[in-house]
Parts: structure tokens; C-alpha cells; sequence
């Protein structure tokens, strides 16, 4: 009898197996394990998170009724309590190695030709419950976790994330981030840091964010703009060369502000450390940013990482991590395809199908009619 593969199974093949072994391997993520793998863990959260479950008795269920389909997956079916022990017991290490990984095989494939890299920093957050106090507690605000992300909006991929309490400042993760020397970073006042912006402008880097209202730079020069159009000024600035406390302004060099009127009406004063380009493509290039946002929502709104299948930090983690890895999943096969146009409702169709006997190939077409015995007539009703 021929077999046929489910749509998870043709997802999964892109996840490079080996290495994932190897991972496993190196942390010790098996080590006395005797019901359920590192392996089945992660189908079962890459299951939860594009089928769309929300808590660990729905992964149970969903995944119990699937059994003899999971078989062919090399996967056992989790047990509730097994799987939150995984979630919160085996290190998450490995799935943020495992996504790193694959995002290098993902850029690979589907990242645009571009002659300057563009990298979007922004950070949202997560509600936790109060089983998540002693580590994610935020004062009166209740818990939360905090998502920090380096976004490539050529690819629309992720490139780095940390996880941390929402009370962390961006800026203070920022600081630890790998700095792609060259690339152009674009980010909103959270990142406001003069060392920082020193630190990406010793390694080559362009920055382009916005300028606090409260900073008074002094002027060097006024360029002149086009008559009507958005861009409201341009000039060269200094900053001041002492800040508070009398410590020494480590980015002391001329940098441009840029006055741009946005579509509602609201005036934004931008900085950048790059005086050649035009005010226009600095204004452009901090509208990119918007499309970090809409990878928040995106992710948010699609995948789960609303509702938290563990309270500890290593399941949190954990969590996030393979959403993330599914994100992946999600973008490289639907550049694989070509029947379906958007890649919403291929993610929409994928959660339909996560477990039919159906490619990637043919989400678009009709599901197949069922054969009858050989022989067997057709029933017409009159």
C-alpha cells in the first residue's frame, strides 16, 4: 500500500535533523529521558503553535487523536504533564541554537539581494500569569515577559532574539546584541543612548532613530529643502559635548537632523550619524521600521505566544524559540510553492491541514475524492 506523507511531515523536512541531534548531544537535553524525546518535543510545540493550540490539554488531545500519523513523524504522543516537565526542564538552548541554525538556511533561500544591510531593533511584551512572579514580577503591572528583536526587513526574517522580563530596558539588551559591523540600524527612543549610537558609529555602522525633544544640539549647518514636500529640515548638528553629571559626550561628532511630516500630521525629528544621504531616504529609511511591528503583530495574532504552555522562564523561552523556528518553517515553505499568493492565508491554510495527507504544493486545490472498492458504482440520488 503506497504511503502518504501528512503537511506537517513536508514542514518538518526543513529542519536540518543532524544538527538538531547534535544539539541535544552537546546539552544533555536527552540525558534520562525515557518517555518523551527532545525530538517529540519540539513537533509537539511546532504542532501547538501552527494548528493553533493554546494550552497543554488541547496539545494532548489534539495530538492523541493524530497517533498513528505522528508514528510516521518518528514522534510520541506528549502526555500533559510530560510535556510541561520538558518545557521547563530541558535547557531552550537548544531551540534558540536550532533557530539560528535554520534562519542561516533560511536567509539562504529567501533573502533579497542588497547592497547595505538593514537591521530594525524593537521590543514587545508578553502577559504572563502570577505562577511567573519570581522571576517575570513587574511591580503593580502584574507579569510579563519581553520579547527583544533584530529584524531584516529584505528577508521579513528575524535574526537575533533574547528573552527577558518586560522590567529590562531595551537599551540594556541592546548593548549585549551582536553588531553586524556596515549595517544600518534603525531604532525608536527606547534605544536611546548616546555610547550606544557611539559604539555603531565606531564600527561603521549607520544609525537612523529619533531625537528626544529635550536634547538641544547646536547647529552647524542648514541645508535647504524642496518647498512642499514632507521633509521640514535638514541640517548638520552637534550634540553637547558634556552631559549630566559632567561626563564627556562619547559621540562627539556632526550628525544630521532631519524634520519630516508624517501622514497624520505629526512632526518627527530624526538623527542619524550618515551626512551624505538625502533627507528623503533617511525619513524612508525609518518608515522601514514599521514592518518590525507588523512581524510583532504578525507573530502575535498567527502563531502563540499569547498564551504561554509553561511559568518558568526556560519554558517561556522555550516557547518563543520555536514560534519562532515555526515563523521559519512557515516562510520557507510558502517560497517553496507557488499556488498560494499570500503568505497569511498559507499559514491559514497550513493550520487547516497540519495533519491531512496534503503537500505544500497543493493547499490551493480541492482535497482528493476518496476511492471507493474497485468496482463500486457511484450513488446517484434522483
Amino acid at each position: 500500500m503506497r504511503h502518504h506523507n501528512t503537511l506537517l511531515h513536508g514542514l518538518l523536512q526543513f529542519i536540518p535533523w543532524s544538527r538538531f541531534d547534535a544539539l541535544v548531544d552537546e546539552h544533555s537535553s536527552d540525558r534520562r529521558v525515557r518517555k518523551l524525546n527532545s525530538k517529540s518535543q519540539l513537533i509537539a510545540l511546532i504542532h501547538a503553535q501552527l494548528s493553533g493550540a493554546s494550552s497543554l490539554r488541547e496539545v494532548e488531545a489534539t495530538m492523541a487523536s493524530q497517533k498513528a500519523r505522528l508514528y510516521h513523524l518518528g514522534a510520541a504522543t506528549p502526555k500533559r504533564s510530560t510535556l510541561a516537565d520538558a518545557n521547563r526542564d530541558r535547557p531552550a538552548e537548544v531551540f534558540c541554537q536550532l533557530f539560528e541554525t535554520l534562519l542561516a538556511q533560511a536567509h539562504a533561500g529567501l533573502r533579497k539581494v542588497s547592497r547595505d544591510a538593514v537591521r530594525l531593533i524593537d521590543a514587545t511584551s508578553a502577559g504572563l500569569t502570577a505562577q511567573s512572579k519570581s522571576w517575570a514580577g513587574y511591580g503593580a503591572r502584574g507579569c510579563a515577559a519581553k520579547l527583544h528583536v533584530v529584524f531584516d526587513p529584505a528577508a521579513a526574517l528575524p535574526v537575533h532574539f533574547v528573552v527577558t522580563p518586560a522590567r529590562v530596558n531595551d537599551i540594556t539588551v541592546a548593548k549585549v546584541m551582536p553588531i553586524e559591523a556596515g549595517a544600518t540600524y534603525v531604532f525608536d527612543l527606547g534605544y536611546y543612548d548616546f555610547s550606544w549610537w557611539a559604539t555603531l558609529d565606531a564600527l561603521g555602522c549607520r544609525f537612523v532613530t529619533r531625537l528626544k525633544a529635550h536634547t538641544k544640539p547646536t547647529l552647524i549647518e542648514e541645508r535647504q529643502v524642496e518647498a512642499g514636500s514632507s521633509i521640514l529640515a535638514d541640517r548638520v548638528i552637534r550634540l553637547a559635548g558634556r552631559l549630566a553629571g559632567n561626563r564627556r559626550n562619547p559621540l562627539d561628532r556632526p550628525l544630521r537632523e532631519v524634520h519630516v511630516k508624517i501622514d497624520t500630521g505629526k512632526i518627527l525629528c530624526l538623527v542619524s550619524n550618515d551626512l551624505h544621504a538625502t533627507a528623503e531616504d533617511i525619513a524612508e529609511l525609518y518608515k522601514t521600521r514599521w514592518q518590525i511591528e507588523l512581524f510583532f503583530r504578525w507573530v502575535k495574532q498567527t502563531l502563540k505566544i499569547r498564551r504561554f504552555l509553561g511559568t518558568s522562564h526556560n519554558a517561556v523561552r522555550t516557547q518563543i524559540a520555536v514560534a519562532l523556528i515555526a515563523y521559519l518553517l512557515l516562510q520557507m515553505a510558502f517560497a517553496a510553492q507557488r499556488t498560494v499568493k499570500s503568505i497569511l492565508m498559507f499559514a491559514r491554510m497550513v493550520r487547516a491541514n497540519i495533519m491531512h495527507f496534503r503537500t505544500i504544493h497543493d493547499l490551493a486545490d480541492p482535497p482528493p475524492r476518496p476511492k471507493g472498492f474497485p468496482g463500486q458504482l457511484d450513488l446517484h440520488l434522483c
